[in-house]
């Protein structure tokens, strides 16, 4: 895209301004202009105190590039190579799902049930970029933090992440509880709980579909979750799943009929049920 005067945009401002023109939101142009200049993502007051600054040559094609990408649907943590999750900054790429913001409730949620166990052992189950392991190891230095994935590709990114974040998450290739220890203190999950043939599964075409589908329901592995979990918790041990917006209460049955007591839900950020969990007790 050109100015009228047939130049290329040259300034902050007017690449913001053709970025609008594209189609992009003025959030998502903010994060890819301070990612092509090298600046943090949070120096977005910069690019309004300098809007009129001319830029390097150099910006407005690799910009204009990423906004045709984002235009097309690729995530913006995909195009500037990180998300912000739970306050750590993770790398992330089209191998691993962007981490939500709504998946911070699990992890808030999962930090409350460990309150009070000392080195608690804790499972994450289909870790993915390992945001729900990592955030909870940062959180709780003293827990035994464990993340398994079915995928290889999910993990070398999930293992990078906790090398460059110095936290000591143990990973291993598995699938779901395929292997897993005994007497865990909290298994926690963010599985693919997106049904077959939903129609939010085309925004989501660049993401992996293995971590978003599962069956004609959305529920096949939590099911599978479910029925197995009891086997590798402790007495009291808790297992959170996080779930669809209209899943919570076919989740929340499953769990009472595999026989956890205290099952509840959890909301998250816009007030929707997104969470759920129980303990597991066998003495009821």
């Amino acid at each position: 895209m050109t100015r009228a005067d047939g130049q290329p945009p040259s300034t902050a401002a007017q690449m913001m301004a053709a970025a609008a023109a594209l189609g992009v939101e003025r959030l998502d142009a903010q994060l890819l202009l301070l990612h092509v200049l090298g600046r943090a993502s949070g120096d977005r007051a910069w690019l309004v105190a300098h809007d009129t600054d001319i830029l390097d040559g150099a910006v407005w094609p690799v910009f204009d590039a990423l906004c045709t990408r984002r235009v097309a649907g690729e995530p913006v943590a995909y195009l500037v190579g990180e998300k912000e999750f739970h306050g750590l900054g993770l790398q992330v790429d089209a191998r691993v799902l962007v981490p939500r913001p709504d998946t911070e409730t699990l992890v808030e949620w999962a930090l409350h049930c460990l309150q009070g166990r000392t080195a608690p052992t804790v499972l994450d189950l289909g870790t993915g970029s390992g945001a729900i392991a990592l955030a909870i190891q940062h959180a709780r230095p003293d827990a035994q933090v464990m993340a398994v994935d079915r995928s290889a590709e999910a993990l070398a990114v999930a293992r990078a992440n906790a090398q460059r974040l110095g936290l000591t998450v143990r990973f291993a290739e598995a699938d779901w509880l395929d292997g897993a220890g005994t007497d865990l203190d909290l298994l926690v999950s963010n599985p693919p709980y997106v049904a077959i043939g939903d129609p939010h599964l085309a925004a989501l075409r660049h993401e992996p579909a293995g971590a978003l589908v599962s069956g004609p329901d959305g529920l096949d592995d939590i099911r599978r979750i479910v029925e197995a979990a009891p086997a590798h918790l402790r007495e009291g041990g808790w297992l959170l799943l996080e779930h669809g917006y209209d899943q919570a209460a076919a989740v929340r049955a499953l769990l009472m009929r595999r026989g956890f007591v205290q099952v509840q839900s959890r909301d998250d950020l816009a007030g929707i049920a997104r969470c759920s969990g129980g303990i597991w007790r066998t003495v009821k």
